[in-house]
């Protein structure tokens, strides 16, 4: 991490020498395309079977925007973010209801809010309609853990912020002068831990009122898949 930071550090003190193709910035709006996520429901866990458990979830699309600045013909530094939101159904809840403990589905995902810097280095093969990049940086990474069910209401009272790095390729295809298509493909493995509480222990569900067995539960959200990135640039 102190070498990411150092060389992005020398990359924003470097003196410039020339532009994008005469542009000094660019603006994207993007598709995300997240092949997989995990959700762990104990990480804590004291045995390590029940703490590595998890349950997938697939297929994740959401928005996402990225400015970008051309420091050198060659060097491209870029800050971006994105929101995703996601959820799956699944049986992951323990509760007390008539007389017994019972598993029922509840609605479980997470919000994901990273801030990335990159660096990109124009590849020396990109033509005047295509600009194929490389590079990497470091994220800093918000999530929260969301869990629907029933009339209950479940609130963060406790996160700790990530941070990790990323690496991709993208290439730019130019429309216009000012206006391109861009896609990217990026590999990262964000990973934060969550502490959530339940607004009440008796919950209406489906018709009946069920008791939670914890005011609170802790939880760790992996999001391990390949990230596809399609969108519209704007250069200028």
């Amino acid at each position: 991490m102190k070498k990411i930071i150092l060389f992005l550090f020398l990359l924003f003190t470097a003196v410039s020498s020339g532009q994008y193709e005469e542009r000094d910035f660019s603006i994207s709006l993007n598709g995300v395309y997240t092949t997989s996520a995990r959700v762990y429901l104990q990480p804590y866990a004291s045995d390590i079977v029940v703490r590595n458990e998890s349950f997938p979830i697939e297929d994740i699309m959401n928005p996402a925007i990225e400015l970008r600045y051309a420091l050198s013909r060659s060097i491209i530094l870029g800050i971006g973010t994105e929101y995703m939101y996601t959820t799956e159904t699944g049986p992951n809840l323990v509760v007390f209801s008539e007389g017994a403990a019972r598993l029922i589905n509840v609605d479980d995902g997470f919000l994901f809010i990273p801030v990335e810097l990159s660096a990109y280095y124009l590849l020396p093969f990109s033509t005047e309609k295509f600009k194929f990049l490389m590079g990497g940086g470091a994220g800093y990474y918000l999530g929260t853990h969301v869990r629907k069910f029933g009339d209950a209401e479940v609130s963060n009272v406790d996160r700790k912020f990530a941070y990790g790095i990323h690496v991709g390729v993208s290439m730019d295809y130019l429309l216009r002068e000012n206006v391109s298509i861009r896609t990217e493909m990026k590999f990262r493995d964000p990973q934060f831990n969550v502490k959530s509480a339940y607004n009440k222990r008796e919950v209406e569900y489906n018709g009946r009122i069920i008791r939670l067995l914890q005011e609170s539960f802790d939880s760790k959200i992996n999001i391990d898949g390949v990230t596809f990135v399609l969108g519209i640039a704007y250069h200028f």
